[in-house]
């Protein structure tokens, strides 16, 4: 079958656009040759820096002739229902469309539409022009006189079809004066020249001829396998970096990995400082030595050219950039470390965190009163964790991270270590932003896991308290991720928290006026009992056993509704949890039906008189005995025992339902069983609320 062959070949497309846009045209196009009545094969789209390029295999050479009978009004039905079912149909007069009858409603219009097959080529040609229109770029232009936009101008355009058998023809469109052909260029620097293609396979080689990766994921396993080789050689490694890889491959048509170096006096700056530079200004990774695990003064860059020399002038002229910005950054370094983090708090006054939550500087009070409450739940000293709450948004008005905000946190921990903090201090302010995502680590650190808590609680009970919560898929103030940390944070470290106090003093801290903190603090519960069920059934647990403990009143313990989520888990998967559930539920649905058709709940307890046969007087007697021993258990915390104490209802549950009839004629006995079912009910509830179980 006949293959497609797209390419637009442009000025530099920037890196961070290149692969969406090429996955945004093979679902443009794609879709558009399904829609079209061409069911497609296979399809693979490639970005360079110079083109978009898109390779759709097995196209049928045309489409089929199609037939549609569209229904229309009967026949003496309105003028203008004919007139809706002409313009509907496409019918110039009535006199075109047929007639045919129903026994039951009689005459009736109907249109037969009858669409010929179309050639593949043709089809192509009239829907490219419009996708290219409406690309779908984040930022685009328009150059010369015309009012057409593209990300960057656009010089040609490939389009041929055809099979590998027979030579391919061109899908003939025009967008924006150029006319589709089968001509491109290879690389700007070391090839230059047009050349042309006919189908997939000739225009990969021919790139490659002309020295064009075209392939991106081609192009960043040459990067980083050279980079790699070129550090080895050098006796070091190469500090991996993802993102970089990806903006680099997205920057170079033909990757050539060089080495550069810097003078060694900059290594006195942190790691991370060096790094950050380097990345930030020169798209540059950066080695280390792996005895120390410090960097090295080496860097490695990725060329766009083969150069004469080598590579020698490129080098250079990395290493004087470079040069010039880790001079920036020690004198950054060298000027914070003149002023105490200390020194830096009033500055923080000046510094407006929210129009309605005051400034950086009133926040940090808040985080100090907080993290001091917080100190003694979580273990910590309650000085230090007070000491780390003043001291974690000092380095915010520091000169390196103005510079580079990516390194708030961290550079305050360098600072105050620096400046004789203790220890756990200087942790704390590093860690107190932790975990920023669901991939990254939870702070350990006692004084750290105090301000960590401090910090999320402040952010979601002032955002709360002036009514700025999540919606939808917004979510400014990234308050799911605080309410997930602070979930982790708690069950990572086994935490004992009531998360309902805790939310309540981070409410009464705010300088909002709070005209209901209860209602406040039970719909921050609810909002974070979300985020754990998202949580729990990212972990594998079964959303149904999340809900039945959190149906229960008062569930703020995080780690207590983890631990009953999974001891209920355990007991459900059981033969006689499976038993006692379907015997909880045959109670459930019968004191239902009875409770609609009296138009009353049951209520009271059962009378020990009116215990007629043996099946309900043992019931009776074990439901005491399990409730009793449950709740024991449960106030101890022991949810596998309160689960055990469960279980020993499952044999007098099932002898009852075997040998006792409920909806007995004596009206009394009647009533007393069914109060014995709502204790079946009770008893179980003391545990979770096994109505949400599913089974």
């Amino acid at each position: 079958m006949p293959d497609l062959l797209l390419e637009l070949f442009s000025e530099e497309i920037p890196a961070r656009m290149q692969r969406k846009a090429a996955e945004d045209l093979k679902s443009l196009v794609t879709n558009a040759l399904v829609e079209a009545g061409l069911p497609y094969e296979g399809a693979k789209a490639f970005a360079t820096p110079r083109r978009l390029a898109l390779h759709v295999a097995g196209v049928p050479a045309g489409s089929a002739a199609t037939r549609d009978e569209r229904k229309g009004p009967r026949v003496g039905a309105p003028e203008k229902a004919v007139e809706g079912f002409l313009r509907g149909a496409g019918l110039a007069s009535i006199d075109e469309a047929q007639i045919q009858s129903d026994p039951k409603k009689g005459d009736f219009y109907v249109a037969v539409i009858e669409k010929p097959g179309r050639s593949a080529i043709d089809i192509i040609a009239d829907f490219m022009p419009g996708i290219l229109r409406g690309f779908p770029w984040p930022k685009s232009m328009r150059w010369g006189t015309t009012s057409t936009r593209w990300v960057r101008p656009l010089h040609s355009i490939v389009a041929s079809f055809g099979p590998e058998t027979e030579e391919p023809e061109v899908v003939p469109f025009e967008f924006d004066g150029i006319r589709s052909g089968k001509t491109t260029r290879g690389h700007r620097f070391l090839a230059d020249e047009a050349f042309d293609v006919r189908r997939f396979d000739d225009y990969a080689m021919g790139l490659e001829k002309h020295k064009v990766v075209l392939d991106a994921d081609r192009r960043k396993d040459i990067i980083l396998n050279d980079a790699k080789d070129q550090a080895l050689a050098l006796g070091l490694e190469l500090v991996e970096d993802p993102g970089l890889l990806e903006e680099v491959a997205g920057l170079v048509e033909w990757p050539v990995v060089l080495t550069g170096s810097f003078d060694e006096d900059f290594l006195a700056i942190p790691d991370e400082c060096i790094q950050l530079t380097i990345r930030a200004n020169q798209k540059c990774f950066v080695l280390k030595n792996p005895s120390s695990g410090r960097l090295a003064n080496r860097f490695v860059l990725t060329s766009n050219t083969i150069a004469e020399d080598g590579g020698k002038l490129i080098v250079a002229g990395n290493e004087k950039v470079i040069r010039a910005r880790l001079s920036d950054a020690r004198f950054f370094w060298d000027t914070d470390l003149k002023t105490k983090l200390s020194d830096n708090l009033p500055k923080l006054g000046e510094v407006k965190f929210h129009e309605k939550l005051g400034s950086v500087g009133e926040r940090v009070k808040r985080l100090m009163a907080l993290a001091a409450e917080l100190a003694p739940v979580v273990g910590a000293d309650e000085a230090k964790a007070k000491r780390a709450a003043e001291l974690a948004k000092a380095d915010l008005v520091s000169q390196m991270v103005f510079e580079f905000p990516e390194l708030q946190g961290l550079m305050g921990r360098y600072y105050a270590s620096a400046q004789g903090e203790d220890a756990s201090v200087a942790i704390a302010i590093e860690e107190h932003y932790k975990p920023q995502g669901p991939s990254d680590s939870v702070p350990t650190d006692p004084v750290a896991v105090a301000v960590a808590l401090a910090e999320k609680l402040d952010l979601l009970a002032g955002f709360w308290a002036i009514d700025e919560k999540p919606t939808g898929s917004k979510d400014p103030y990234a308050l799911r991720r605080a309410a997930l940390g602070v979930i982790r944070i708690v069950l990572e470290n086994n935490l004992r928290l009531r998360l309902g106090a805790a939310l309540r003093s981070a409410l009464e801290l705010q300088s909002a006026d709070v005209s209901d903190p209860s209602t406040i603090v039970s719909d921050l519960l609810a909002f974070l009992g979300d985020r754990l069920k998202v949580h729990l059934r990212d972990e594998g647990a079964r959303h149904d056993l999340i809900d039945a403990v959190f149906a229960l009143e008062g569930q703020d313990d995080l780690l207590m509704v983890v631990r009953r989520v999974e001891a209920l888990g355990t007991f459900i998967s059981s033969d006689d949890g499976t038993n006692l559930l379907a015997g909880y539920k045959r109670a459930v649905n019968i004191l239902k039906a009875e409770e609609k058709k009296d138009g009353a709940p049951v209520t009271g307890k059962p009378h020990a008189d009116h215990l007629q046969e043996q099946a309900e007087i043992d019931l009776a007697a074990a439901i005491d005995t399990a409730r009793a021993d449950a709740a024991d258990a449960v106030g101890a915390e022991n949810f596998e025992g309160a689960m055990e104490a469960l279980s020993r209802l499952r044999a007098p549950v099932d002898r009852f339902f075997d040998d006792i009839l409920v909806n007995a004629g004596d009206q009394a006995l009647r009533l007393n069983r069914l109060q014995l079912l709502a204790e079946i009910r009770d008893a179980t509830h003391v545990v979770a609320d096994f109505s949400k179980v599913a089974g």
